[in-house]
């Protein structure tokens, strides 16, 4: 089954190390309430205000020859392609095999941009075909999660530790926001956790709440939850880099 594919971002230097072409996947198990491509949460096509379709039907064919177009600037920067969404691995597991097969034999390395909240039998057949995850942890207290994302945690957090066990490449993305997920609370729950399962990631991106996605909703015909958030001053997110730092993180990054 061909997916929707809402857009192909060229050139992404944040999705992922060197250069790299980022295909967003339309559907997500998850409602945050932060969203900012809420374009791909639903798993059916809708309209923009002005009747344009969001999404398009994407053959394994079109998303390789997007990919292969921009190999060259994979070579010299390190990058390749990052599968993202939505949730890409919520997506049809023979679509996302083949193009992950393929992507291989081109020696194309992909990274795969997830919030983790998907059966891991839907991981386990793909974990030789990709290189690494950003992995989004948002909540650490589940109740808070379910209230901001519509979902619990507990299968984010299982899934985390079996990509652990199978030694993946993860780097973990926190959406920083004031009071909710940017607290002393939240940031030591992480560790803690982290700390308790051995899991040591690859580097841990802070990512300061921003707004430029509200938009979206009144083309989408939606209201826009988030207008109460804020992202955390300058002084408030360098104390968490160093508040993870010391508790033996490597690579701990605001933004990225």
């Amino acid at each position: 089954m061909a997916p929707l594919i809402t857009n192909i971002q060229k050139y992404s230097i944040h999705d992922g190390p060197g250069i790299r072409t980022t295909c967003f996947f339309k559907g997500c198990p998850l409602r945050c309430r932060w969203c900012h491509n809420p374009e791909t949460q639903s798993f059916e096509n809708e309209k923009w205000d002005d009747g344009e379709l969001v999404a398009h039907e994407t053959s394994v064919e079109e998303l390789m020859e997007a990919i292969l177009k921009d190999r060259i600037f994979y070579d010299e920067s390190g990058g390749g392609a990052t599968l993202s969404g939505g949730e890409v691995l919520s997506q049809d597991q023979g679509f996302l095999l083949e193009l992950l097969q393929r992507l291989k034999a081109e020696a194309i390395p992909v990274f795969i941009d997830t919030c983790g909240a998907v059966p891991y039998e839907k991981i386990e057949p793909l974990l030789g075909y990709i290189r690494g995850f950003l992995y989004d942890l948002k909540l650490m207290d589940s109740e808070e999660h379910r209230k901001y994302t519509g979902s619990g945690n507990e299968l984010i957090l299982e899934n985390l530790e079996r990509l652990k066990e199978h030694k993946a490449t993860v780097y973990i993305r926190v959406p920083m926001i004031r009071k909710l997920s940017a607290s002393t609370e939240n940031i030591d729950q992480m560790i803690e956790f982290l700390r308790s399962k051995g899991i040591a990631p690859e580097g841990i991106n802070l990512l300061p709440y921003h707004n430029t996605g509200s938009g979206k909703y009144q083309r989408l015909g939606r209201a826009y939850e988030g207008e109460d958030f804020e992202a955390p001053g300058k002084d408030e997110m360098e104390e968490y880099v160093k508040r993870l730092t010391a508790a033996g993180f490597k690579n701990v990054r605001i933004g990225g």
